[in-house]
């Protein structure tokens, strides 16, 4: 077998720059929160592939209804000849959702086909056409979601122009010094300063950002943008991608703040690994598009849909929302303790378990500090341990309390090093 070392070798000749690679392990299997690599070392995986592992890897129950699913079809489209999987997801996604009224759902492949088809929707039932979004928001890489995007490197760098009518205001964040009236008040300058809200098809957000930091957007602010949105016929999307499926302590993290927005985006931890993703949204508004206007040919795959319906039996079976909880207290806590031991940790912050700490120079917030935090990713996946702080909601406590104990040792190691220096 190759080691990774060649594989990483033969990435490079064979697969295009733009797509990286954080760490160069090369995976060979994996079982709930940990991953073996191709030389036989073991990880503690705290990464869950961005999000998508809430239920681990290979949770028995998904991989067990996969296979039952092979036996029987792989493809047909759903568009096509569709099937009582996919008939059965929509309905308890419409369920489960935190919507107003009937709710309908369609199926698509990525989180990026979610969002974009988010915007067609918005913009079939207003007959508007301009998008409202935050700074440090990420919705995906595929054009119009890049544009949707609040951040330039590496996202957007050198693949201008941008689809036209998208808006950027800052997002809340008390950490670096942003009020939620200064957020409402940028709302009002672009308003003022941009286009009137009568052209705006819909304002869309993370409940928490996902690659902007883990920021959870204040209860206050997504109340004051319902009721902006109420206001002015706007069309409210709240981009769960990320942050939904139990990851928050809630299935959708819009559902702390006890708004209901009129669309939701859904992808990642939705099948336990396997791709598929929807939109789920108020009936009237999702049937704004005409017959044949929303869909892809492996939208709501037969696999997807089989795998996601397992995936809402454990989070339900499990108590996945209540083990988040547990899960974020116990990581904050460790962190915590960790943070008092060093002035390298500006901030621990979480939202259930999806937890973040914001590495400094000096504990000073405004000076974050890169080389620290690129140095401790690479010590600790040399220790076993990849970090993200997304660790799947069913790994044990011991496997976590592991994880975390090798990342100290490790920052501590580096900040050692540091002062010698």
């Amino acid at each position: 077998m190759s080691t990774n070392k060649e594989l990483q070798a033969r990435r490079d000749a064979a697969v295009a720059r733009g797509l990286g690679n954080l760490l160069p392990i090369y995976v060979d299997r994996a079982e709930n929160s940990e991953v073996w690599d191709v030389e036989g070392k073991r990880y503690i995986d705290f990464a869950s592939g961005i999000a998508v592992l809430n239920t681990g890897h290979l949770h028995p129950k998904v991989k067990a209804a996969v296979q039952a699913q092979l036996e029987r079809f792989s493809h047909t489209c759903f568009m096509v000849t569709p099937y009582e999987s996919g008939v059965e997801l929509a309905e308890k996604l419409n369920a489960l959702a935190p919507i107003e009224g009937p709710a309908k759902t369609i199926f698509v492949t990525t989180g990026a086909e979610a969002v974009e088809n988010a915007v067609k929707i918005a913009r079939a039932h207003t007959g508007r056409s301009g998008v409202i979004t935050f700074g440090g928001g990420f919705h995906g890489r595929t054009l119009l979601a890049m544009a949707l995007t609040g951040k330039v490197a590496p996202y957007k760098a050198s693949f201008g122009p941008m689809p036209a009518e998208i808006f950027h205001a800052p997002y809340p964040v008390a950490y670096h010094g942003v009020s939620v009236q200064e957020s409402l008040d940028a709302l009002e300058h672009i308003f003022k300063w941009d286009i009137e809200p009568s052209r705006v098809a819909a304002i869309i957000l993370e409940p928490v950002q996902g690659e902007g930091g883990f920021y959870a957007a204040p209860k206050e602010f997504f109340q004051a943008l319902r009721k902006l949105c109420d206001q002015h016929g706007i069309v409210l999307v709240s981009d769960e991608i990320q942050a939904g499926f139990a990851r928050t302590g809630k299935m959708f993290a819009v559902e702390h703040s006890d708004v209901k927005p009129d669309l939701i985006t859904m992808a990642k931890s939705l099948a336990g690994g396997f791709p598929i993703a929807a939109v789920t949204g108020k009936a009237e508004i999702m049937d704004a598009p005409h017959p044949g206007g929303l869909g892809g040919t492996y939208a709501g795959s037969p696999l997807g849909t089989t795998a996601a319906l397992a995936v809402l039996e454990v989070i339900e079976e499990e108590k996945l929302c209540e083990r988040s909880l547990v899960l974020g207290e116990l990581m904050v806590g460790r962190l915590k303790a960790i943070q008092s031991e060093t002035n390298c940790i500006g901030d621990v912050r979480n939202l259930g378990a999806m937890v973040a700490m914001e590495m400094v120079k000096n504990g000073d917030a405004n000076k974050p500090d890169a080389d620290l935090t690129k140095a401790l990713v690479n010590l600790a996946a040399e220790r076993g341990n990849v970090i993200r702080f997304l660790a799947p909601i069913t790994a044990s406590d011991a496997i976590v309390n592991e994880g975390l104990d090798i990342l100290r040792d490790c920052l501590m190691e580096l900040v050692a090093k540091d002062k010698v220096a």
